[in-house]
């Protein structure tokens, strides 16, 4: 039984397709305005072109009139039996049903995807569909290949999973019978600058470190442990390894990811399972083009390279694998990559898919958690890919998940449980017609799956009638021309609908049969006229073609300078976009998966998918799924207008169309509040007016709380401010009086401690004063002379 989604997908389909006829009716005939001469080009024109292969059709008018619509041509007396109208149909060749477990006798026929081959038969432009069911069975068997970093700084993480082989299996047990366990290290690769090269670290290139003198020689990969159901072994192994040292921090762990992948008989691979590969690390992998600082060009190769003792005997030839490579070989072995890292320097793994980044404990004590917590999430989600997928085909895909709604552009379904079932349609188109005789494959699978779905496609690039053509024919004049669906196609220096005329021949008859117009310019000015036909010239910019040379593929609108934006085909002035594509220069996408909010709606219900971005038409409203509106209405808002034109046809909204158009929701009158404690609550209550009657009034009451009062939120934050201002001048006052009486006190003491006095002290010494007193030494002179006397 199909689901509703799946109901509703077709019928849009239809209408799509229904409208993609009926619209060139209605405007510009393209089948007729083409350049279309012989049946193999009408139908390349546009998918709702029809070739009329009758021979007495269309006599007296243009080459092009056999080409047409359908219904125009049988209007115009077409035999219905000699229309070529070739349509787009596929063909389920392989449709086994699902399983509902994987293990147990019933392990090697195990069927995820519905159905598993097709054959697509399309018509250029011409659009069909077809759908598959994916599911992931319950109990499923899983192998594990623990692939370990064992430089010198994981030393400590050895130490703690020597026994994870034991409890590994105990908890893997509780999700699945069959599970196999197996072990690989890595270093880096033994040569400068990635590794000690002295030949005193050959053997030991722990020689002289102190805090761990002993350690083996550096190695690339090593393969220690195939798959193995018995863990035991793993724990044996394990519990015998010791760590190496490198020179710098980056590990050689893609080359070792890379040879876990590929080397799918020595690792151990069942084709039958889940395939896991732990990658276990403290730091981030060296990285392509690394291995040229040790003077390695050649680029790796992709392929396997163990040698007899399981180790890695490329290491030291070839360059570090890319990113593109390891995807690719990823991949191509169904294999789920589970970063285990104690940094979060891994961004570069969103360029492969089917991988997860987990944060590893220093000493990997969550080693187990981390594994079944990456498992879980790996089979919560189903991711489509597509393998070898032709250039000229158009692929576009809508899931159907869990909620059974279409999500146009999608091609992945998350939150899935064990055991559930999801659906895909996949539309398909050819944008052209491939050589004669080449047919086109592709395969779709989903990610880390053994299971895929093939699809052939063959081209309904050729006409029936094509198979009846007579050369030299009669009909044509017998000038050795060839009579093909009802045209002539002539020889060389013939021209003219039986191929009657010879090329120079003109007169003023034919000229005025080369207007398109009475007063327009011959041929469009981009031709000549011979016989009763425009000839258009070469151009270096493209083909100029139709009736009178009024078309050509080159004055299409571009985008950055790119015709038809890249997606489209430029068809007499007017862009004809792939699908995907809309637009006059076909520059705009139809994804919408970038415009999914987080809760499941189209920008969050606030605006529109425009070109793959949202375009928020919400007032307020931004971000880039619309997510952000600080300014958008409460729900009493919302809800008021509605409220005034249901119960008294009043407001906005009081038309009665217009009320009835959006206001679905049910409205419940009360007297009182009472057990209603919704958030917002409506209620009606009524008042007498003068002549005694009731008159109804609207309230909304909202229990959340009124806003808050403007003055008092003033003086509140005004107060806070004085407040804090008065306590950090107290406190400001209070420590500078404390550090004042400290010094004060400080001084006082001082003075205390002095010992001496100034008799006591020796170095003291008693001060002199010395006078000087002015005296009349002339008197004193006489005086003292006549005493002597």
């Amino acid at each position: 039984m199909r689901s509703p989604g799946t109901l509703a997908w077709r019928a849009a389909l239809c209408c799509v397709l229904l409208e993609t006829v009926l619209l060139p009716a209605r405007g510009l005939n393209m089948c007729m305005s083409g350049s279309a001469t012989s049946c193999e080009e009408c139908l390349l024109i546009h998918p709702s072109c029809a070739w009329c292969a009758q021979e007495e059709f269309g006599r007296g008018r243009s080459l092009t009139s056999r080409c047409d619509f359908s219904q125009n041509l049988q209007k115009r007396g077409c035999d219905a039996r000699l229309i070529e109208f070739p349509t787009s149909s596929i063909s389920v060749l392989q449709n086994m049903p699902l399983s509902s477990k994987g293990s147990g006798s019933t392990q090697y026929d195990v069927v995820q995807i519905m159905p598993q081959k097709i054959s697509v038969s399309l018509r250029p432009g011409d659009q069909t569909w077809f759908g598959l069911q994916v599911r992931q069975v319950e109990d499923y068997p899983v192998d594990l290949y623990y692939l370990m970093d064992l430089s010198l700084s994981m030393k400590d993480d050895l130490d703690t999973i020597r026994n994870l082989g034991t409890k590994l299996a105990l908890e893997m047990g509780k999700l699945t019978s069959n599970f196999r366990l197996g072990f690989g290290s890595f270093v880096d690769k033994n040569m400068s600058p990635f590794s000690y090269t002295a030949p005193k670290y050959q053997e030991n290139p722990c020689n002289g470190y102190k805090l761990f003198p002993n350690c083996v020689p550096t190695f690339g990969f090593r393969n220690i442990l195939s798959l193995t159901d018995k863990v035991d072994r793993f724990n044996e192994e394990v519990q015998k390894q010791m760590v190496s040292r490198n020179r710098d921090a980056p590990e050689g762990g893609f080359d070792a990811i890379l040879q876990a992948a590929v080397c799918k008989e020595e690792i151990g691979w069942r084709k039958e399972a889940y395939h896991l590969l732990v990658f276990a690390t403290d730091d981030v992998p060296h990285l392509a083009l690394d291995g040229r600082l040790g003077g390695l060009v050649q680029p790796h190769d992709g392929r396997c390279h163990l040698d007899n003792q399981n180790e890695y005997s490329g290491s030291t030839k070839m360059d570090y694998p890319s990113l593109a490579l390891l995807g690719e070989k990823l991949a191509e072995n169904n294999i789920f990559l589970i970063f285990a890292v104690t940094k979060r320097l891994y961004n570069f793994t969103a360029l492969i898919p089917g991988t997860t980044v987990e944060i590893l404990d220093q000493d990997s004590k969550n080693v187990i958690q981390l594994i079944i917590a990456a498992y879980n999430n790996i089979r919560s989600k189903v991711e489509l890919s597509v393998w070898d997928h032709p250039e000229d085909i158009g692929l576009s895909f809508t899931a159907t998940c869990q909620d059974g709604k279409p999500l146009p552009g999608l091609r992945k379904c998350a939150d899935l449980k064990i055991g559930d079932t999801v659906s895909f349609n996949v539309s398909v188109e050819a944008r052209s017609c491939p050589p004669r005789g080449a047919d086109r494959s592709f395969t779709i699978k989903p990610v880390g799956f053994k299971d895929r779905l093939e699809v052939t496609v063959d081209y309904r690039c050729d006409c029936g009638c094509s198979r009846k053509a007579q050369t030299n024919s009669s009909i044509c004049s017998a000038t050795g021309s060839t009579y093909n669906c009802g045209t002539c196609h002539c020889e060389p220096g013939y021209l003219g609908a039986r191929c009657e005329c010879q090329e120079g021949e003109a007169s003023s008859v034919y000229l005025s049969a080369c207007r398109e117009a009475e007063g327009k310019q011959i041929c469009s000015g981009r031709g000549e006229c011979s016989c009763n036909q425009c000839l258009c010239y070469e151009s270096e910019f493209g083909k100029i073609y139709g009736g009178y040379c009024e078309c050509d593929d080159f004055t299409c609108a571009r985008h950055k300078g790119i015709l038809c934006s890249g997606h489209g085909e430029c068809h007499c002035g007017e862009c004809k976009c792939h699908a995907g594509y809309v637009g006059d220069n076909c520059n705009c996408s139809t994804e919408t998966s970038a415009c999914v909010a987080d809760d499941g709606q189209m920008c969050s219900g606030r605006g529109g998918c425009v070109c793959g971005r949202c375009l928020c038409t919400e007032p307020g409203a931004f971000g880039d799924t619309c997510e952000k509106c600080p300014t958008c209405p409460d729900a009493c808002g919302t809800k008021r207008e509605c409220i005034e034109c249901r119960l008294f046809n009043s407001g906005r909204l009081a038309d009665n169309q217009t009320c009835q158009r959006l206001c679905k929701d049910e409205i419940i009158t009360v007297e009182a509040l009472g057990e209603y404690t919704h958030t917002h609550t409506h209620t009606m209550s009524t008042r007498p007016n003068r002549a005694k009657q009731q008159i109804p009034r609207a309230r909304c009451e909202e229990n959340c709380g009124g806003g808050p009062d403007a003055p008092m939120v003033l003086l509140a934050v005004v107060g806070s401010i004085l407040l804090v201002g008065v306590v950090l001048l107290a406190v400001w006052k209070l420590a500078i009086t404390v550090h004042d009486r400290r010094e004060f006190a400080r001084f006082q003491s001082a003075r205390s401690r002095a010992r001496y006095e100034m008799a006591s002290n020796p170095l003291y010494k008693q001060p002199v004063s010395t006078h000087f007193v002015e005296t009349d030494f002339n008197a004193y002179g006489k005086s003292f002379n006549g005493g002597v006397h």
